[in-house]
């Protein structure tokens, strides 16, 4: 090989090396950044954990203690102690599980309405059925409150449940998955003697189990997280939900902060559990129907 030869070859090598250089850098890069948004997101949750089982010396020091030094108990029992934690635990347990239900129960049926029925006007009253989600929870919290104040159902579980039994959104996104039933193979069923209950339960919604856990999922984190309204439907302690009770421990914060950090963990628990392990129905409920 000559030395022109030569000369192409070592440009092309020299190019091919900067290039990989510059791909192993820009990868650096990314890593950084997503190693430094991870630590932003998860740093809060570590120290409420690592927060609830310190004392109030290592809480109170200067610099914060980031490891507790002596693993302690005591601001799970004085957080027992100073409100009724169990059963406001129970109600918002009772109150996200119900909501959760009646809107699975509630979108199923309409979205099956939407996409297999006959209905006249179907488009316009589906426009109508999206509009409500425009309507903000503001607008109708005051009639909501005054009309189940009147029939006597404050400070129950009725009156924590009733308003939040259907959600536009959850038919909306099964509407969009039911679309993506084959044709075919509702013939199919309706040939074999099928009926619209028995397609609908035993074929249709076990085929659509993604999308029904994305929003089981999302309706009980929202149900789970609510503070406004069993604020004002809510007259007693026994009948608040778990978040009503944190906000209460802002009165023992002073002389020991690890009273709101115990209720915050016990708070995140059901929450963390859903994400991890629903976090997969999540994407592929609400990636369902993106593409047809």
């Amino acid at each position: 090989m000559t030395t022109t030869e030569r000369l192409p070859a070592r440009a092309r090598a020299a190019r091919e090396g900067t290039a990989r250089i510059r791909e192993s850098a820009g990868r650096a890069a990314v890593y950084t950044l997503l190693g430094a948004a991870v630590v932003t997101v998860a740093f809060p949750v570590y120290y409420a954990f690592a927060g609830a089982v310190m004392g109030p010396s290592e809480l109170s020091s200067y610099p914060p203690a980031l490891l507790p030094h002596s693993v302690t108990g005591r601001n799970f029992a004085g957080a027992v102690e100073v409100i009724p934690l169990g059963r406001q635990y129970l109600n918002s347990a009772v109150t996200a599980g119900l909501i959760t239900l009646a809107q699975l129960l509630t979108s199923i049926l309409a979205a099956y309405a939407f996409v297999f029925l006959p209905l006249r006007w179907r488009a316009a009253v589906f426009g109508v059925f999206l509009a409500t989600l425009m309507v903000p929870w503001e607008a109708v919290i005051i009639p909501n409150y005054l009309m189940l104040s009147g029939w006597g159902l404050g400070n129950t579980y009725f009156g924590l449940v009733l308003p939040f039994l259907a959600s536009g959104f959850g038919t909306f996104m099964l509407r969009q998955s039911f679309r993506q039933f084959p044709a075919e193979l509702r013939d199919a069923a309706r040939i074999d003697g099928a009926g619209h209950w028995r397609f609908l339960w035993r074929i249709l919604v076990p085929l659509n189990k993604p999308s029904l856990a994305a929003i089981a999922i999302y309706v009980f984190l929202s149900a789970w997280n609510q503070y406004f309204w069993p604020l004002i439907i809510t007259r007693t302690a026994q009948m608040q939900t778990l978040q009503i009770g944190l906000a209460s421990l802002r009165d023992a914060e002073r002389a020991d902060p690890g009273l709101i950090l115990a209720g915050v963990v016990l708070s995140l628990l059901p929450t963390l559990v859903l994400v991890v392990f629903g976090q997969r129905f999540v994407v592929r409920g609400l990636t369902a129907g993106a593409v047809r």
